[in-house]
């Protein structure tokens, strides 16, 4: 009778706190088209064995149960108001929660946009490479970003339709440009065409984690510094024996000179 290996996983490390992101941009730049491409399928664990019987019984499931599709629809309505979808992603040594918010590019929504943003992780910026209004109405998305959360929060600048590269009115290099002006990432992505999307979300994944592992060092070495302090400030009766020691010092240096004048006095 032969043997299975059996599935295993490792829960060492703590999973990463749960991570929104908030797609921004004007209206049909593709910001739901590239949630939508954003595939859910091949996101296993990788501490899933591909040798393991139970790795298709898993496959077919999320087949069957997924709600984030490898597709693209081109009878997309606009989006009303704001839509809500979570994704796990798993990385080498944490599994990452993502929640995305799909916003309206439309005008009349402009007032719900700051407070989703407000407590933001992630803020995905999305123009048309097609539509060079919509590369300069990032600026405007960027602004509204940075008075809300200000340098607390990784922005990303996404160039989508990258496969109607013919009709391209704004230049990789004038995007990139910008990109590394603001001090932010940049990608160009084709949600039709499914080009570099999961790349982006990979790439932002991972960025969370250094960003984590920042804070966690930081705090360590905050919490170091303020054990140190307290180790070397004085005790009480430390303070106290020091007092006493530099009063019998300064008793000893005044009364010397007033002994010495009386004994020249005697003489």
């Amino acid at each position: 009778m032969s043997s299975t290996t059996p599935v295993t996983a490792d829960f060492s490390s703590p999973p990463l706190k749960r991570s929104k992101i908030v797609l921004l941009g004007d209206q049909s730049v593709g910001k739901t088209s590239l949630i939508t491409r954003y595939e859910s399928t091949r996101d296993l664990p990788p501490w899933l064995s591909p040798n393991v019987k139970e790795f298709e019984l898993i496959a077919c499931i999320l087949r069957r149960c997924r709600f984030m599709y490898d597709t693209f629809d081109n009878t997309y309505q606009a989006t009303i108001g704001i839509d809500f979808l979570s994704k796990a992603m798993y990385l080498e040594d944490r599994t990452v929660r993502l929640q995305l918010w799909d916003t309206a590019g439309q005008e009349r929504y402009r007032s719900l946009i700051p407070s989703y943003i407000r407590d933001c992780s992630v803020a995905i910026v999305v123009f048309d490479i097609t539509n060079r209004q919509s590369f300069l109405s990032t600026s405007k998305w960027i602004d509204d970003v940075r008075s809300e959360r200000g340098n607390d929060v990784i922005i990303v600048l996404v160039g989508n339709k990258a496969d109607l590269s013919d009709k391209r009115q704004v230049t990789l290099e004038e995007a990139n440009a910008k990109a590394q002006e603001l001090n932010i990432m940049f990608m160009e992505t084709s949600a039709k065409a499914g080009h570099n999307v999961k790349s982006l979300f990979k790439k932002i994944a991972m960025s969370l984690v250094g960003m984590e592992k920042e804070n966690e060092a930081a705090d360590a070495q905050n919490t170091s510094m303020c054990l140190f302090s307290i180790s070397v400030r004085p005790s009480k009766r430390e303070l106290t024996q020091k007092s006493t020691s530099h009063h019998h010092q300064r008793t000893r240096y005044l009364t010397l000179p007033s002994v010495s004048a009386e004994l020249l006095s005697v003489k």
